[in-house]
């Protein structure tokens, strides 16, 4: 579903943010992507979804190149960021057909998927409003049955569950597994590492914009916690990176 073939991307400076990344997100996968702050997972993502360009390296979608088909590749895909930037001068409603209108979703179609989803995310009286009077906990909530409306195949999110409460978050975990067990798939950064244990098959961990470990998350924390995992590999891995650069540790 996802492919990422030795991509990199550098910022000025020549400053690597992501350096030769390569990994694979089947369909049904819940694929949890780790990392400290400034570590690479949002300059992957961005990249991912077309917003930042790539100096080496492909990213393949469902098949498809993404320098090659990008609209076809974003046609079937949805992207959350951590903080949602939505339009505060339209209502909940307007907001929501406009997402509607881009992945072209059906009048009767689009009604259906928004009540539904608003009603079970708690929101569909507020729908009438403007952003601008919705709490941030809304505003992420509107974001993402905007993400959901044209019910994509691979769905991105950057710390989806941030902003959300108890109920929210339960509520996008079950939405997150009903579309894996129906042939899509998820790639999310967190922060939150025990969420990530649990709700993820797969992971990676990012340090200083390389790869340090993939796999099997049952695997990987078969004698440790994934918090524990966590603090080893990226401790080994910014000590070598350290020693490479000849840096006092």
């Amino acid at each position: 579903m996802l492919e990422i073939k030795n991509m990199t991307k550098t910022y000025k400076g020549n400053k690597p943010a992501v350096e030769d990344l390569s990994l694979r997100v089947r369909a049904g996968d819940i694929y949890g992507f780790i990392g400290h702050n400034g570590a690479g997972k949002t300059t992957t993502i961005k990249s991912i979804v077309g917003i930042h360009d790539y100096e080496q390296g492909e990213i393949w979608i469902d098949g498809m190149n993404l320098k090659d088909a990008p609209l076809a590749c974003k046609k079937i895909m949805a992207y959350l960021p951590d903080n949602p930037d939505l339009y505060e001068y339209l209502t909940g409603i307007q907001y929501l057909n406009f997402m509607a209108d881009i992945y072209e979703v059906p009048v009767q179609v689009r009604q259906e998927r928004i009540t539904r989803e608003a009603q079970e995310f708690g929101i569909y009286d507020a729908l009438g409003d403007l952003i601008s009077t919705y709490s941030h906990g809304m505003k992420q909530k509107t974001a993402l049955i905007g993400a959901l409306i044209h019910q994509p195949k691979l769905l991105i999110l950057d710390e989806p569950f941030v902003g959300l409460d108890p109920e929210a978050s339960l509520i996008l975990k079950k939405k997150m597994h009903t579309m894996c067990e129906q042939g899509g798939a998820i790639f999310f950064s967190t922060h939150v590492l025990e969420v990530a244990q649990k709700l993820c098959n797969r992971i990676a961990v990012i340090s200083k914009g390389r790869l340090i470990v993939e796999g099997n998350t049952e695997e990987l924390t078969r004698d440790k916690s994934l918090e524990e995992l966590f603090m080893e590999v990226v401790g080994h891995a910014q000590t070598d990176q350290a020693v490479d650069k000849d840096i006092p540790v």
